[in-house]
Formats: C-alpha cells, sequence, structure tokens
C-alpha cells in the first residue's frame, strides 16, 4: 500500500504505509519532546533556583524567557525559512532544540539560563508549523485534520507520561538530567527525520513578503483571535488546578498527579475525537468545542468540593484541547501561500492564551472570589473565543470568504 505526499510546490511522490506510519512518529516524537520539555521545567523552578542560588521567581523567569522565545521565533523563522525546504528547515529546528535543552543541562549561572531556555524557546513554534505541513501533505484533503492530530498526540502524550517521567528524573537526580533526556528526545527525532522524511524541493521563488500576503485573508485573524481567547480557559484552570486540590479538597500528591493525568487523558481524547469530526464538519466541530469547554469550565467551581465530581470535569476540560488541531488545519486551509507562517503564529496565540488565561484567574483570585473562581473566568473566555467563531461563520455565509 502507498500513501500520495502532496505539496503545492511540486508532483506528488509516494511513499510506502509503513514509511508513512514512521513518519508521523518521527513527527510526534519531536511533539512529545517539546511538551515534555515546557511542561517539566514548571516543576523544576524550585530546583533550579537552589543550584543556581536565586529565589524562586527569579527562577520561574525561565518559563517567561521560554515563552518569549516562542512568540518572537515562530514568525521569525517562518519568514527566514520561506524559500527552504520543510524537511531541511525541520532538521535546522530540530537541532537547535537539541543544541539549547543540551545547553540548558550544562549552565553555568542564572543568566546563562534564561539565554538557553530563550533559544529553546525559538524553534517552537515554527516545528509545529512545519510538522504539521508535512503531515497533511501524507493523507488526502478530507483526512487533514486527523493528520495534524497524529502530531499533536505527541504534545498530549507529554503530559501523560513525559512531564511524569522527566519531573521524577529532575527530582531522583537533578534538574539538569531532565533536560538532557529531552535534548536526547530531540536528537533521536533529528536522525529519524533526516532518515523517513521525503525531501522535498526548496521554494526560490517565494520570499517572505509572499507569507505577509497570505496573510491578508480575514479568516486568518479570526481563526488565531478563536486560538488566543478561547484557549486561555484551559489554561485558567489548569495553572490552578494543583492549588485547588491541596487547599480546598486537601487532597494528597498521589489523587494530584491522578487528576493531571486524567486532565491529560482528556487532552488525547479530545485530540482525536475532535480531528475525526473536524475532517467532516470543521467549522462546526470549532464551534461545538468551544461551547462544550465553556460548560466544562462553568461547571468547574460547583465540582471543585468533591474529588470524584470533579475528575470527568477535569477530563471534559482536557477534550477542550482538541481545539488546538482544528484551528492548526483551518489555517492550512484558509492561509493559502503562507501556511508554514500562520501555523507558527498559532503557537504565539496559543502561548498568548497560555499568559492572559492564567493572569485573569490570578486577578479574579486576587480580588477575593477565591480560587474555584478561575472556573468561571476560563467560561468567559471559551464564550469569547465562541463570539469570534461566530463573526468567523457570519463571514463565511455572507459570502466575504470562502470555506
Amino acid at each position: 500500500m502507498t500513501t500520495a505526499v502532496f505539496s503545492t510546490n511540486s508532483a506528488p511522490t509516494t511513499t510506502t504505509a509503513s514509511r508513512t506510519s514512521l513518519i508521523f512518529f518521527a513527527l510526534a516524537l519531536g511533539a512529545f519532546a517539546i511538551g515534555t520539555a515546557e511542561f517539566t521545567a514548571m516543576s523544576l523552578v524550585p530546583l533550579i533556583a537552589k543550584d543556581l542560588q536565586v529565589t524562586v521567581p527569579q527562577a520561574g523567569h525561565a518559563i517567561v524567557a521560554y515563552a518569549i522565545g516562542v512568540g518572537f521565533g515562530a514568525p521569525l523563522i517562518a519568514i527566514l525559512s520561506a524559500r527552504l525546504s520543510h524537511k531541511k528547515t525541520l532538521l535546522g529546528l530540530t537541532i537547535l532544540y537539541v543544541l539549547a535543552n543540551g545547553a540548558t543541562a550544562f549552565v553555568p549561572s542564572y543568566s546563562f539560563l534564561l539565554i538557553c531556555r530563550f533559544i529553546s524557546g525559538l524553534p517552537h513554534g515554527a516545528y509545529f508549523g512545519i510538522a504539521g505541513i508535512i503531515a497533511s501533505s501524507l493523507v488526502p484533503p478530507n483526512r487533514r485534520t486527523q493528520a495534524v492530530s497524529r502530531v499533536v498526540l505527541g504534545l498530549t502524550f507529554a503530559t501523560v507520561a513525559g512531564v511524569p517521567l522527566a519531573s521524577i528524573l529532575g527530582h531522583s537526580v537533578g534538574w539538569r538530567w531532565s533536560f538532557g533526556l529531552i535534548a536526547a528526545l530531540a536528537l533521536i527525532t533529528t536522525l529519524l527525520v533526516a532518515i523517513v522524511v521525503p525531501n522535498d524541493p526548496s521554494r526560490p521563488h517565494a520570499s517572505a513578503m509572499s507569507q505577509l500576503r497570505g496573510l491578508k485573508n480575514r479568516q486568518v485573524w479570526l481563526t488565531l483571535g478563536i486560538s488566543a481567547v478561547g484557549f486561555g480557559g484551559i489554561f485558567c484552570v489548569y495553572t490552578y488546578l494543583t492549588a485547588i486540590l491541596q487547599d480546598n479538597l486537601h487532597a494528597s500528591s498521589m489523587m494530584i498527579a491522578v487528576m493531571l493525568t486524567v486532565f491529560g487523558a482528556g487532552m488525547t481524547t479530545g485530540t482525536v475525537a475532535c480531528a475525526w469530526a473536524a475532517d467532516r464538519k470543521m467549522m462546526l466541530t470549532m464551534g461545538g468545542i468551544l461551547m462544550v469547554n465553556a460548560a466544562a469550565l462553568a461547571g468547574f467551581a460547583g465540582s471543585a468540593h468533591n474529588i470524584w465530581e470533579l475528575m470527568p470535569v477535569v477530563f471534559m476540560i482536557g477534550c477542550g484541547g482538541g481545539l488546538g488541531t482544528v484551528i492548526q488545519s483551518r489555517l492550512l486551509e484558509v492561509a493559502v501561500g503562507a501556511e508554514a507562517m500562520a501555523a507558527a503564529l498559532n503557537q504565539s496565540a496559543f502561548n498568548l492564551s497560555n499568559a492572559v488565561g492564567p493572569w485573569l484567574g490570578g486577578l479574579a483570585i486576587a480580588y477575593g472570589f477565591g480560587l474555584t473562581s478561575v472556573g468561571w473566568v476560563g467560561s468567559a473566555l471559551a464564550l469569547g473565543g465562541f463570539l469570534i467563531w461566530l463573526l468567523t461563520l457570519s463571514d463565511l455565509r455572507t459570502g466575504k470568504e470562502k470555506n
């Protein structure tokens, strides 16, 4: 059995089904490494602070440095790599990730840590953009979202397996070993990409201007708006979930780990189910995810008094993570000529929601509404994303943009 590999810039080639599976595995492994690096760093902050003799808030700036790197690197790399082949770009990104995370394991000081974390963030957004383009080229158009989801599953698996493993390693033998593990995963990804991903031609006629012209489509910016606003609710609750479990429910460390795993299982389930649905009804699926997530987030406060009532709610909130794959696929559809740029910008929007959601939740807590108020804040953000979705749908129905 063979699979066509389509490209808008060259004639299609074919690969065997087994090689296609290896390509998906390589792309997902890279996502797994990135997801492990991003989320594990949060749990290692106290260890980093002690080792480098800085305060915990100062060590937390390493998380901020990474996020800044993501936001800065995503559009910049998309522009600089416009003429390169997708395979060469992906190899460059994974090599940079190996070097930056490997260097993080050996930083001699706090200043070097911030520099290394910033550099580590640079390839993050561009990786998901290019990997999504390669993945979608391996399947017919009516299975594009499911192809993208197979890459994103690497990220969701990181929340279930990679983060606990790296955290245990860091707390057992030292935080530097966690970044060594991440660098090793990225190195394996690099080798697999070099071996199994087909070569594609460079694009000498592409340019930064052609990428920017492709962003004129209003649908691109509306879709990015849904990502930046609608996703914020999930991060708003996830950020404070451990604190709520500890302070409100006096949950044990084991139960907290179980609850975080339930959230990760929800993300995995949502990624698969939402991708399947989106390949049949893209816009309807997107709107449905936002409404279901708004309802689950609204139910968070009412269920936070009982661990067993909270568990299915947390699972449903995690399922809302499937929105990311749908948005990525939608951008590949509407950002004609600027697919890499739009997909990379989605990671910037994603990280914006990662900052805004917890910040708004923190404001609600600071003003005395209690820890569980983050559920209502998150629900409002999901509804905000739904309003942008309604505007997107209105444009489509009035013929302003082609669906």
